[in-house]
């Protein structure tokens, strides 16, 4: 293998490399863009469930 091999298997290594870089930054900014929507709508539940309980005490309160 002379130096250009060595150097043409450098820069696939490289490229190879690079695009597996870019691939894991855009799972993570995936996985990001899921766990705050989660987080909204975890938030949007646990508001629910206070105005549930809320209402069964104001009904419970009355009788």
């Amino acid at each position: 293998m002379n130096i250009d091999e060595r150097l043409e298997a450098l820069v696939q290594t490289v490229e190879l490399i690079a695009a597996m870089q870019r691939d894991s930054e855009k799972r993570i900014d995936e996985i990001t863009t899921a766990i705050n929507r989660d987080g909204e709508n975890i938030r949007a539940l646990a508001r629910i469930a206070e105005i549930h309980h809320e209402r069964l005490s104001r009904l419970e309160d009355r009788h």
